[in-house]
């Protein structure tokens, strides 16, 4: 469950913009707010159906983008190749540092420093 919570806020995070506005509300009361779907019915006096119809189309345009456009997995394809270049670059201002090479020590702290700041964002 928690994995299926996970891919939805993902999937929100990405795409959520593209949803109306109504769409996003109970999107966001259901899988972020943590309401159930008669909590959220009764709070917007329509139907329990009703706000099930609007959270399943929502989760239909949003995952139907992320087929088409595959950003989230690129995503953390791209944050798995760079938490390697923070590994790599950490090696080589270990090694450097052995070698006592000052311009390859001084390039590999930048590389590593950028990597850090990449993930932190």
């Amino acid at each position: 469950m928690k994995n299926q919570a996970y891919r939805m806020a993902m999937l929100f995070d990405f795409y959520g913009d593209v949803l109306t506005e109504r769409q996003k509300e109970f999107y966001d009361l259901y899988y972020n707010e943590d309401l159930s779907l008669g909590e959220i019915a009764e709070n917007y006096s329509i139907t329990r159906q009703g706000v099930r119809d609007v959270i399943v189309r929502a989760e239909a345009i949003l995952t139907d983008l992320e087929d088409k456009t595959g950003l989230i997995k690129r995503f953390h394809t791209m944050k798995q190749q760079l938490e390697q270049v923070r590994q790599d670059a950490r090696r080589m201002v270990e090694l450097s540092s052995l070698r006592e090479d000052e311009e390859l020590e001084i390039l590999s702290r930048r590389v590593l420093d950028t990597a850090d700041a990449l993930l932190k964002e």
